[in-house]
């Protein structure tokens, strides 16, 4: 789902203000300026410290991206190799020129133009493994914002929580106020610990989640990729690229191929 990412964040901070409003908490009660003021820009702060501007820039697209992502899909980019090692297996590698073109993917695009133009299989899979490698490390340093952010949110509710109950302290001599100011220390507590669990860590998580799919998919690209340069079966294929799909979704896919898929002809199966 799209917004899983989202829809999980809300419905977590509905969890916590529909519980609190049952035990009798007015919602208007959570909302404290200084406390916020001491946290969120507090955060940011320790944050950009400890990261480059250059990261801290990216936190919108990236937030975004946690947002409204979606799966990599193993089984359409399956079917397409194989449909590249069928053409390839009839018409020769250079046939795919006209195709690889036409591509939308640039690192399915860069790997089978490295074919097509005849380059060394061993050469062909360290380039295509250190753009993976590339790609990982920029996407590691992706979410150490939101990993940082994580660690320093809840320590800065604490500063907050600190510096209010000084303030209650310095203030014993009026008793009426000290239950409006104890609570009101402890908001930033609150505020600290709840953005750092509701929102900077999950959305880290989600962005390292999306990478490991990301890598597999262009894992099993580079495998499908060697395998057509290697003149390897399409049924070959399909099967060492199957090993990379759960196996649920590889029942619907093989489902699907006996179902809709054009039998490969006699002379293919023989040079098997």
């Amino acid at each position: 789902m799209k917004a899983a990412s989202l829809i999980g964040i809300i419905a977590s901070l509905a969890g916590l203000f529909i519980g609190s409003t049952m035990e009798g908490t007015q919602v208007a009660s959570f909302l404290n300026i200084p406390a916020m003021l001491i946290v969120f820009p507090g955060t940011f702060g320790a944050t950009l410290a400890g990261c480059s501007m250059e990261q801290m820039k990216k936190i919108p697209a990236l937030y975004k991206t946690a947002m409204s992502s979606t799966r990599q899909d193993l089984a359409a980019q399956l079917e397409l190799l194989v449909g590249f090692a069928e053409r390839a297996r009839r018409e020769g590698l250079l046939a795919l020129d006209e195709e690889v073109s036409e591509l939308d993917d640039d690192f399915t695009k860069k790997g089978l133009q490295l074919v097509v133009d005849g380059t060394d299989p061993d050469l062909v899979r360290e380039i295509l493994e250190n753009e993976i490698d590339g790609m990982a490390a920029r996407h590691r340093a992706g979410a150490i914002p939101f990993e940082k952010a994580g660690g320093f949110a809840p320590t800065l509710g604490i500063i907050g929580t600190v510096m209010g109950l000084v303030h209650v302290l310095q203030n014993l001599s009026a008793p009426q106020t000290l239950g409006p100011a104890i609570s009101g220390a402890f908001i930033a507590t609150l505020y600290g610990v709840a953005s750092a669990n509701l929102i900077f860590l999950p959305i880290a998580n989600k962005l390292k989640a999306l990478s490991g799919e990301e890598i597999e998919l262009r894992t099993m690209t580079v495998e499908g990729i060697l395998s057509i340069q290697a003149g390897d079966n399409p049924r070959v294929v399909a099967d060492k690229l199957l090993s990379f799909i759960a196996p649920e979704e590889r029942e619907i896919e093989e489902t699907g191929d006996e179902q809709g898929s054009v039998p490969l002809d006699e002379a293919e199966l023989a040079a098997a």
